[in-house]
């Protein structure tokens, strides 16, 4: 003990009163400068929502520099709109905000048209006048979030020929449509009128696509083209000549196309009931938008839209390949509205999506087509969710035969071939002709016909209940090592039953053949390396092809460390229709330059595996596809321990999304793995429940089908029988790496918080303290680049580490 004498003491209470009376003074000035600033001023609503704005700006993609840009052309963006330069000048102006998140109810599956205030209410619509009132509603939300407002069509539109001969028998006139006085005011067209007094159907589309009209017409069709395209835009004008619009220039594109019907209807060889617009690309996305607005558009072909297309926005974030709000709001921002971006992250949030739009078509007929290899936008499961959707609204509506879809192969450019099916649809729509016609479908899983066609479906009560603290409780190392067998017991039946089968033959060499189908799909091609393939005839697991990249020297020869064996790591792709496409292209060079090979393949259901994926739960009924995914992932960790420059006690697996999902199971099943790294992979199965506000265990029962077992536990999912907690475990003593990005929508993060604890808990048992490594960068459910150069260093030291 020390003892201070008095005037010490004294000196001590002195000091203590001025530093109170400086805090007293210090923390009245912090007091004047919070009640001055305007922060202060704001309601806890405008708070939350600059808080948003704020977030949003943080991560949002900047827009292209004019060296970035494809085309030196409006369409490819030079400037937002004829009023701002980009969405930052825009925000400026307007003072918009973001909506208050937390005031908009979750709708994480598409939204239903048919249903009123959905996601509260959710009042069923049952007759046309609330059909009507839903109408209008839709109508409203497009028009603010989508496409911006518009004029009304113009009363005194004047059309004068500027040119017309004959060819062949069709007329060939170029048409001037004008309106109003001012001078840029006018749209341009091409009509070719085929021999006879007619009345004749229409296929009209924008000025690019002269040729889809040249087919329409040797079929008997009326065509016209009009200059509302990127090689002839009269529409880019329009904007100026309507400043008290806030529209986009898609829409001023639509517009454009209302326009020409306006003048279609003027013309008594039109058959008024039989006009139809198509469109490829952006143009598939402003046809979507002319026909919701323009019922006399009878029918509407929509081809290659992509997103804001075929594709709903709630399955275009990182997750899968199709080009996100966020990208397209950067890249190609002047095409839909500048609210669009405050849902980045948040497209759940979203109050409609592409089928609340296209359902404003109905009872007119409308045609989906994409190619189901078409890379960043032609998803075919994406794309079957949207369809799916709007077979029911169309049936509710009475139109059930006024949905088409037809999936093509390919890349994104069509031919004559897929034109001559636009035609052979609409011929069959307008009642021209009785032609075949078949609906192909790639991802029809239904959970109820699944169910029905379990020999025995058990009992769910007769589990017992668990949550995500329960079932991981131990005394000793050998206890939990018998535990662990009793897990993956569980994990496997989960997963159902792997049919019996044979392994294959032993991997004897690695070549430069290939599946035909990397001639249709990009695959990764990195500089800093080769790719080897295992295939075919010497293929692994049931006659599946992988990919070997390894890195070169100076003279493109395999580099191999002074162990002559390479470290590898089995990298399963997200959920994309392209498989291990290009877009892999960086985070497998960079592997190559920390000197580690990658292994890549096409799971089921994607890339090459399209089709192969199609029948599954007809062909193996007890098993799933994710135990598929598993089975194959495991064939791979075989067929690396033939390779003799592969280091058999170096073989790492990794995933993003998807891929890290079933990374993780084949993890948690797999002792031959030297660790495993994943991001945004996983969310706790017994968390979930229907109204969570995030699709949860029905992603992967219902939507993808990859777990249709997890689907017989709705409603009681505290007696699913393993969880994350026990999956995570069952990877130690491996060295484990998780990436949770903070604002993923498709997580209960504080549940993978709890998850995450409770496998540490059981590291730690077992002497493995420090092996399971958990971040959570700010992010949307991204696999940044930050986030790629984490995961890559973490799995060059942990193959380093002696």
């Amino acid at each position: 003990m020390i003892y201070l004498p008095a005037m010490s003491i004294k000196r001590i209470g002195f000091f203590f009163s001025i530093l109170k009376l400086t805090l007293l003074l210090l923390g009245f000035s912090v007091l004047l400068e919070v009640i001055s600033s305007p922060t202060l001023a704001q309601t806890p609503e405008e708070f939350k929502r600059n808080t948003y704005l704020n977030e949003l700006q943080e991560l949002n993609r900047p827009h292209p520099t004019p060296a970035q840009r494809p085309r030196n052309v409006y369409a490819s963006f030079v400037r937002l709109s004829f009023q701002d330069s980009t969405w930052d000048a825009w925000q400026q102006r307007t003072k918009e905000l973001p909506p208050d998140f937390s005031k908009m109810p979750d709708i994480p599956f598409l939204p239903d048209p048919m249903v009123w205030d959905e996601g509260r209410q959710n009042i069923p619509i049952k007759t046309a006048d609330q059909w009507n009132q839903k109408r209008e509603w839709i109508k409203e939300q497009v028009k603010h979030w989508l496409s911006g407002t518009f004029p009304d069509a113009p009363k005194d539109i004047r059309a004068s020929v500027l040119n017309e001969y004959i060819e062949e028998n069709i007329l060939v006139q170029r048409i001037e449509l004008r309106w109003g006085s001012h001078e840029k005011a006018k749209l341009t067209l091409e009509v070719f009128t085929p021999p006879g007094k007619g009345p004749f159907p229409v296929f009209f589309s924008q000025w690019n696509h002269r040729g889809w009209v040249q087919i329409a017409v040797r079929r008997g069709y009326m065509g016209v083209i009009y200059a509302g395209a990127d090689d002839w835009d009269d529409t880019i004008h329009y904007q100026e000549i309507y400043p008290g619009y806030d529209w986009t220039a898609l829409m001023t594109r639509a517009w454009g196309a209302m326009r020409v019907v306006d003048y279609m209807y003027t013309l008594p060889q039109v058959d008024k009931g039989k006009i139809a617009l198509t469109g490829h690309s952006r143009n598939a996305k402003l046809s979507l938008f002319a026909g919701a607005f323009d019922p006399r558009i009878t029918a509407i072909i929509s081809s290659s839209g992509g997103t804001g297309g075929e594709i709903p926005y709630r399955y275009t974030d990182e997750r899968h390949e199709n080009e996100s709000i966020d990208y397209l709001n950067s890249i190609r921002p002047q095409w839909f509205h500048p609210r669009m971006r405050f849902f980045n992250g948040r497209e759940h949030k979203l109050p409609i999506d592409q089928n609340s739009l296209m359902a404003l078509i109905a009872p007119n007929s409308l045609l989906l087509s994409s190619s189901i290899r078409e890379e960043g936008g032609g998803d075919p499961w994406a794309i079957e969710q949207n369809f799916n959707a709007l077979k029911k609204t169309f049936m509710a509506l009475g139109a059930p035969e006024k949905i088409g879809l037809l999936f093509r192969d390919g890349g994104h450019s069509l031919a004559a071939r897929d034109i001559e099916l636009y035609v052979d649809w609409l011929d069959i729509q307008f009642g021209r002709k009785a032609l075949p016609w078949h609906t192909n479908t790639y991802y029809d899983f239904d959970f109820n016909a699944w169910k029905s066609n379990l020999n025995e479906v058990p009992d769910i009560s007769q589990f017992p209940v668990n949550n995500l603290q329960d079932g991981l409780e131990m005394a000793s190392i050998p206890e939990w090592n018998e535990k662990r067998g009793a897990i993956r017991k569980q994990l496997t039946w989960l997963l159902g039953e792997t049919p019996p089968g044979i392994r294959a033959s032993t991997i004897r060499e690695i070549s430069d053949k290939a599946d035909y189908m990397d001639q249709l799909i990009e695959r990764p091609n990195p500089k800093n390396g080769a790719r080897k393939n295992i295939a075919p005839y010497n293929a692994l697991g049931d006659y599946q092809h992988g990919a070997i990249y390894y890195p070169t020297d100076s003279l493109g020869q395999i580099n191999l460390p002074p162990s002559g064996k390479l470290p590898i790591i089995i990298w399963s792709h997200k959920f994309i229709n392209t498989g291990f496409d290009a877009s892999l292209n960086q985070l497998i060079s960079e592997f190559l330059s920390k000197g580690v090979a990658v292994m890549t393949m096409d799971l089921i259901g994607y890339g090459s595996r399209i089709e192969e994926g199609s029948l599954f739960y007809k062909r193996y009924p007890g098993w799933s596809k994710m135990g598929k995914m598993v089975d194959d992932t495991r064939s791979a960790i075989t067929a690396l321990h033939d390779l003799d420059f592969i280091d058999p006690e170096k073989i790492f697996l990794g995933g993003y999304a998807l891929g890290g999902t079933v990374s993780l199971i084949t993890a948690a099943l797999e002792d031959r793995i030297a660790g495993v790294a994943v991001s945004a992979a996983f969310t706790p199965w017994r968390a979930w429940s229907l109204d969570a506000g995030y699709e949860g265990n029905r992603a992967l029962s219902h939507l993808y089908g990859l777990i249709p077992t997890l689907g017989l536990f709705e409603g009681q999912e505290s007696r699913i029988p393993i969880d994350y907690p026990e999956i995570l475990s069952l990877v130690a003593p491996n060295p484990l790496l998780l990436i949770s990005p903070s604002l993923d929508r498709h997580a209960d993060l504080d549940a993978v918080q709890t998850s995450v604890n409770r496998a540490k808990e059981v590291y730690e048992h077992i002497h493995a303290s420090g092996k399971l490594t958990h971040l959570m960068p700010k992010s949307y459910n991204r696999f940044t680049t930050a986030q790629q150069r984490d995961l890559i260093q973490w799995i060059f030291e942990n193959a380093n580490a002696n």
